[in-house]
């Protein structure tokens, strides 16, 4: 990720983007999951089989791997619809896929499968990222949580979106699920995060501060044939023009809706509050791309127990220590919004363990089986 002064030249070539706004903050959430068999809990390649069961449902969709199937939810103002929204959708579909001897899994990584034996979904853009990916396209056996916020106009996008960065490892601390990779826990509290940071156009966003910036570089991305669409662009935080969103990819997979429900109210406050304080006229903090790439790195190696750089004075805090003030800051922006109970629980997390930990912890107690760390975050879904 390099830096992009505001004050950079922007009357280079570029395409014209519309962004298509929204009036209101709204959030829309698209949750991963995983099909892993009933016996083995090992992955298995049936989504194809599960998603036509299910028949025609704008809720569910297809992933790059025929384990997984994706549930998202409908445009949605605050983060208790949004919850309910997707455990309508989830429960028919686990009735569906528990009758076909499998069940839902939701994490970062699966502690076990192997990458190598696991079936592409048959798409043209899907065999495209393969075929120019190869290895590592093949070994993105990964899950996470992507979360849309509304935004007014796209004059707001950018700066919304440079700002956010500073929360980054907040986000990722919290969620972090990844620990294991092919049945070796990797010291990480979260791969995932380090996997598909190796895609092309995957990672951190570029720091822009102007949507002219944003449509010069995706017409160079397309110009050069790096990508064909912009949906290709695969940043951790990323806009969605054609829904009038800010795009929030921090998150792991998330095995249950307790903890979804906290980081979504998270991340919906956190986009809010800088929306606002731009409407104030505020100029919204920034650090250096080299602060928020050592934060990254910080958070998906320690978690909860990464020490984290906080602003561009290099000043420095345990995640831990520094979340409880951001909770207390936000707490006006989730009355408004409908979600003080679930921004609330977001303490809970470092309370009770992030699941990075308590995988950990329950492969401890079983002796290192790691079937046992499957069957735990299978049973954690609370639909």
């Amino acid at each position: 990720m390099s830096s992009v002064p505001a004050s950079a030249p922007t009357n280079r070539a570029s395409a014209h983007i519309d962004f298509a706004g929204s009036p209101r903050p709204t959030i829309g959430v698209e949750w991963e999951f995983a099909l892993v068999d009933a016996q083995t809990r090992d992955l298995s390649n049936e989504a194809t089989a599960v998603i036509a069961e299910i028949g025609e449902n704008p809720r569910v969709h297809k992933e790059l791997l025929r384990n997984t199937v994706e549930f998202v939810s409908g445009v949605c103002d605050c983060t208790a619809q949004a919850m309910e929204d997707l455990r309508d959708t989830l429960r028919p579909a686990r009735r569906i896929v528990r009758d076909r001897g499998m069940e839902l899994f939701c994490a970062g990584t699966h502690p076990f499968a192997q990458w190598s034996t696991q079936n592409i979904t048959d798409a043209p853009r899907y065999a495209e990222l393969i075929k120019r990916t190869q290895w590592w396209g093949r070994q993105m056996l990964i899950w996470g949580v992507h979360v849309h916020v509304g935004i007014s106009s796209a004059a707001k996008v950018m700066p919304i979106m440079t700002s956010l960065l500073q929360y980054y490892p907040h986000l990722l601390a919290l969620s972090a699920s990844s620990p294991w990779w092919g049945g070796h826990d990797t010291g990480y509290a979260s791969n995932r995060a380090m996997m598909f940071q190796q895609l092309p156009t995957a990672g951190l966003p570029f720091h822009f501060q102007k949507w002219a910036q944003f449509e010069g570089f995706v017409y160079d991305q397309k110009k050069t044939g790096i990508i064909d669409h912009m949906s290709e662009i695969r940043w951790d935080i990323r806009p969605s023009p054609h829904l009038g969103t800010l795009e929030v990819r921090v998150s792991d997979g998330v095995s249950n809706l307790r903890e979804l429900g906290a980081l979504v109210a998270l991340t919906h406050c956190m986009v809010v509050d800088l929306d606002r304080r731009l409407d104030a006229g505020e100029t919204l903090p920034t650090m250096p791309p080299w602060h928020v790439q050592e934060n990254k790195w910080r958070a998906a190696r320690y978690g909860l127990d990464a020490v984290i750089i906080l602003d561009a004075e290099s000043n420095e805090r345990l995640v831990t220590d520094d979340l409880p003030d951001l909770l207390n800051r936000l707490e006006p922006v989730a009355k408004s919004l409908h979600c003080v109970d679930e921004l609330a629980s977001v303490a809970d997390i470092w309370w009770l363990g992030a699941s990075y930990q308590r995988q950990r912890r329950v492969a401890e107690e079983h002796d290192g089986d790691l079937r046992a760390v499957v069957d735990a975050l299978v049973g954690e879904l609370d639909i």
